[in-house]
């Protein structure tokens, strides 16, 4: 039996098809050609977030240094807690949580990937790489989240957009033009990945985080430049999407969790083989909150000068999961507020949220069918589990929707009604009401068929 959820992210991903116009544009990108961005609109996006505003009880949010920070539960995008979450700001390397999970959902971790000289010249943080080497993509995926790299973001990127355009052209052979065109089309994907899970403002120019605008003509002709930016609702959403619904999960958590990796770079054998080259490098995670609070799953760091501090992580304890998004924490001197602000959202998260199954067993009277060979039908839903997390302030509410009466024929297993459960007056999910049995119309053909069964007796 299918149940419609309406939370946020059930909602999405069964109402809204990805449209994935950015592989087709993306040299009109570079270009500053037309580009057209398509809305995406969230079911009761700002009403969820007025009510997480209204569980703020106890005034945590004024203890929040970030400028906007979310608390939202992973499994259904719900957000719990918001300080600003719906603010357009820019978000550092936090960015790259979606550079690594497009790397792994798009290409092979065992490829051979070589540097072209403009993603050697990526400023600092950077791995140190040079023009021509080649590296495992594999390998490169642990400098880009432990140690932030902003070289080995540019060389996937560039990778998997060169790949995205057809042909096998080695990177090193490209030039600076088409390398930024490489990676504008894998920026593309980003944008395209964003729409897909929900980010409505979410708007990806790099692959690395770093501050970027990008200029380009709308449909009237007019000239529109767009920043490298996102808000703390779609950053959390976009984590959620990295450890509960990406196929690729695993190996996200995988590289993520790491405390240190080494590897080298590689150089083809006359054997026509990839043999380790002379060159080793080592990469140390960053993300110190792994040691600071038990549960923790995920994070990934973030700082430039206009973004400040950032920071997206990831907690799982007592059957709760929470995703959190802390964007302008603070400037130096000020790096060990978001360590702060993360221990408070998720402490709140597990003090005054409770996963219950708001699922409740109704007995369906019978519907009379007019013209029917029955007088009535019985009516069905499919028992489900609808769990998610709850707070004493949250309001719950059931409400069913069936017909007064119904028209023969009816077949069985027919949708005539819902079964729909509101939380804080909005929509979170629906069951189908539909009926149990078949009830034929009552015709003559019918009758006569009767009488001359009851003859031949």
């Amino acid at each position: 039996m299918q149940m419609k959820y309406f939370h946020s992210k059930s909602f999405r991903s069964k109402t809204i098809r990805p449209r994935f116009f950015f592989t087709k544009i993306y040299q009109a990108m570079f270009l500053s050609c037309v580009l057209i961005l398509s809305p995406v609109v969230l079911f009761s996006v700002q009403t969820i977030e007025a009510c997480a505003q209204e569980n703020d009880k106890d005034g945590t949010t004024s203890e929040l240094y970030a400028l906007s920070a979310v608390l939202m539960d992973a499994d259904n995008g719900r957000i719990l807690l918001q300080k600003n979450g719906t603010e357009v700001l820019p978000m550092a390397s936090t960015t790259k949580i979606m550079t690594c999970i497009l790397a792994l959902e798009q290409a092979n971790p065992d490829d051979y990937v070589s540097v072209s000289s403009y993603a050697a010249g990526m400023p600092k943080v950077h791995l140190g790489v040079r023009k021509g080497d080649v590296f495992r993509l594999g390998d490169l995926l642990y400098s880009l989240m432990l140690e932030s790299h902003n070289d080995s973001a540019a060389i996937i990127a560039e990778h998997v957009g060169n790949c995205l355009a057809g042909g096998g052209k080695r990177s090193a052979d490209n030039s600076e033009e088409e390398s930024k065109e490489a990676i504008l089309r894998f920026a593309g994907l980003m944008n395209a990945k964003a729409e897909e899970i929900g980010c409505a403002d979410t708007f990806f120019v790099t692959p690395n985080g770093l501050d970027a605008i990008l200029t380009y003509q709308d449909d009237s002709g007019n000239e529109v430049q767009r920043q490298h930016s996102t808000t703390a609702s779609d950053l959390a959403r976009i984590m959620s999407y990295c450890i509960m619904d990406s196929p690729k999960k695993e190996e996200f958590l995988t590289i993520t969790r790491t405390p240190a990796y080494s590897f080298s770079d590689y150089k083809l054998g006359e054997d026509g083989q990839w043999a380790a080259g002379g060159r080793q490098f080592s990469c140390n995670n960053h993300n110190a909150f792994l040691n600071m609070m038990e549960g923790a799953l995920s994070g990934k760091t973030g700082f430039t000068g206009k973004a400040g501090y950032c920071y997206v992580g990831a907690l799982a304890r007592d059957g709760k999961t929470f995703t959190i998004a802390l964007l302008a924490c603070g400037w130096p001197n000020h790096k060990s507020w978001k360590w702060h602000d993360a221990k408070l959202l998720y402490e709140y998260g597990l003090s005054n949220f409770e996963k219950r199954n708001i699922y409740e067993k109704t007995d369906l009277s019978p519907v009379p069918v007019e013209g029917g060979i029955c007088e009535d039908t019985v009516l069905q839903v499919q028992e489900q589990n609808i769990s998610l997390l709850l707070s004493e302030q949250d309001e719950v509410h059931m409400e069913l929707e069936v017909p007064d009466s119904l028209t023969a024929p009816v077949e069985a297993g027919k949708t005539v009604g819902w079964e729909t459960y509101y939380v804080n007056g909005e929509v979170y999910a629906q069951l189908p009401i539909t009926t149990a049995e078949d009830v034929l119309e009552l015709t003559y053909r019918y009758c006569l068929d009767r009488i001359l069964e009851l003859f031949w007796l």
